[in-house]
Parts: C-alpha cells; sequence; structure tokens
C-alpha cells in the first residue's frame, strides 16, 4: 500500500515539476503526429489534465516522461477518430467554383472528384483489418514500426496488411472506372 501511494506522489511532484526542456519534447512527440498547432496544444493541455486526474493510476514502472507520452498517443488516437467521423467542411460545389473561377479545367476536376469517390468507396469495402491499418498508418505518418506497434501487431503483418490492401484498392477501383 505504501508502494502505491509514493507513486502517487512521485508522478504528481514529477509532473509539477517538469522542465521546459521536457514539456517542449512532450509538445514535439504530439507535433510530429499532429500537424495542426492549435491541436497540438488542446492535446498537451489535454495530456497534463488526463495526468492529474489519472496520477492514481501510475505503477511508477516507467518514467513519468514515458507515462505522459503514453497518455498523449492515446489523446492523439482520440482525435483523429473524432477528425475520422466528422465530415469534410467545405463542400465540392465550393471546391470545384472556386477551381472553375482560378482557370481550372472542370472534366479533370469531376473526374478527380469520382476517382476519390471510388477509392473511399473501395476503402470502406476493405476487411476491418486492413481499414484498420490504413487508419493508424495515417496516423503515424506512414510509419510502419509505430503503427505495428499501436496495433500490437508484428511490423510484417502491417506491411502485409497494408500491400493486400493495395492491391485490391486497385482491382477494386480499375473495375469501376
Amino acid at each position: 500500500m505504501h508502494a502505491s501511494i509514493s507513486n502517487v506522489i512521485c508522478v504528481s511532484a514529477g509532473i509539477r515539476q517538469l522542465t521546459s526542456d521536457q514539456i517542449q519534447m512532450l509538445r514535439a512527440f504530439i507535433q510530429k503526429r499532429v500537424m495542426n498547432p492549435d491541436d497540438v496544444d488542446d492535446i498537451l493541455q489535454c495530456t497534463f489534465l488526463e495526468a492529474l486526474r489519472s496520477e492514481h493510476k501510475f505503477q511508477g514502472t516507467s518514467k513519468p516522461q514515458t507515462w505522459l507520452c503514453g497518455i498523449a498517443l492515446n489523446l492523439i488516437r482520440n482525435h483523429f477518430r473524432r477528425l475520422y467521423k466528422q465530415p469534410y467542411q467545405e463542400s465540392w460545389d465550393d471546391h470545384l467554383h472556386s477551381e472553375i473561377e482560378q482557370g481550372g479545367d472542370i472534366g479533370h476536376q469531376v473526374d478527380g472528384h469520382r476517382q476519390l469517390e471510388r477509392v473511399v468507396d473501395a476503402i470502406d469495402r476493405l476487411p476491418i483489418n486492413m481499414q484498420r491499418v490504413i487508419k493508424v498508418s495515417l496516423e503515424m505518418d506512414g510509419n510502419y514500426q509505430e503503427t505495428a506497434s499501436s496495433l500490437g501487431v508484428p511490423i510484417g503483418t502491417v506491411r502485409s496488411r497494408l500491400s493486400r490492401a493495395r492491391e485490391q484498392l486497385k482491382r477494386q477501383v480499375e473495375t469501376v472506372a
């Protein structure tokens, strides 16, 4: 019992006594995965709030900085899950009109839009495990090792699923075209 109390005190003191370099390292960790600076700041703040709220769960088996990176990674995943569920804000018509006004080729743009719709539909028809590896790979900026770690699978499984997904997508999109 005393060990768990000392762990809580240790992480609480550890979080509250982070140096500016350690905070910048955590910010860089988040920034590597999230491009929007406002989202980086939000996730950084949420990381500290969640750490303080969950400090009783800290087991002391890792450094507080490592624990914070784990919290940040979970928040980043949640951030991207929410983004995937939100519809894109700009309508196709708005984009199309702005391109036409700038002298764009309407036929080319319509073909591009149709191709994009075919790809999105094809991704939706992939097996769930392939959809998941594509989404996580995108979240991890295409880093196979981080994708494998995030999914809890070997890196070879990530490579295999992505390769099979690419082949299926090519076949599906080509047959529709």
